[in-house]
């Protein structure tokens, strides 16, 4: 099998989990280095840079395994823009990782997701709301993504703030709902002065149980 394949990481680290009900695990984050959306609430540098690696299948692996750590958080970004090389890296290498495979996405590519699917154990995705990302998102797509998600375990994660509208708490509610997935509220940070975020919760629990408020963790933390 040839190894001349790569990916490009912009870091590799260990840290707790600071999002989504997983809060508080030690996860080994691999951060890629491109994303296909621009939100406006996005506080993670990305871009590849000088300190950002290339790895092959082989240096990638052994790069990985040496970290202590039982969860591989891949992360961006958007890791399933680098699919196609982590299906085959995965398919050669995810049992003697023997660590679980955590995939943070937007759940906007379905088809690369088919090409990964099979070696994930967790997704964490997004519903994005226009009044906190500034852009439209499409819920068909977000559909189409989340037929193939629903073959594992999966969770979606709402990023809100004070301009949230009536019509985005009923849509995402509901399209929880039809997949009976966990909804993780996101407080958008930071948190207005004048802003509840509970009440927020209490909108979208009066129409849909499966909820939960969590902040980000490792912000209140000061670690990254």
């Amino acid at each position: 099998m040839s190894n001349s394949a790569k990916i490009k990481i912009k870091e590799i680290f260990t840290s707790i989990q600071g999002e989504g009900p997983y809060i508080g695990e030690k996860h080994l984050f691999v951060r890629t280095t491109r994303c296909n959306l621009n939100c406006c609430y996005c506080d993670t540098d990305f871009l590849c840079d000088e300190n950002s690696k290339e790895y092959n299948y082989d240096e990638f692996f052994e790069e990985l395994k040496s970290y202590d750590a039982n969860v591989v958080s891949f992360t961006g970004g958007e890791p399933l823009l680098e699919a196609d090389f982590l299906s085959e890296f995965l398919k050669r290498y995810k049992n003697r990782l023997n660590k679980k495979i955590y995939l943070e996405t937007n759940g906007t590519n379905p088809e690369a997701l088919e090409k990964v699917i099979d070696y994930v154990d967790i997704i964490s995705t997004d519903i994005k709301l226009k009044s906190a990302t500034g852009q439209d998102f499409s819920l068909i797509t977000f559909e189409d993504f989340m037929d193939v998600a629903k073959k594992k375990e999966v969770f979606a994660k709402v990023i809100f703030d004070e301009n949230i509208k009536e019509e985005e708490i009923q849509e995402a509610a509901a399209f929880a709902k039809r997949y009976g997935i966990l909804l993780v509220l996101q407080p958008k940070m930071p948190i207005s002065e004048n802003f509840c975020p509970y009440e927020i919760f209490e909108k979208f629990y009066a129409k849909y149980k499966n909820v939960r408020l969590i902040a980000q963790m490792h912000k209140f933390l000061n670690i990254r």
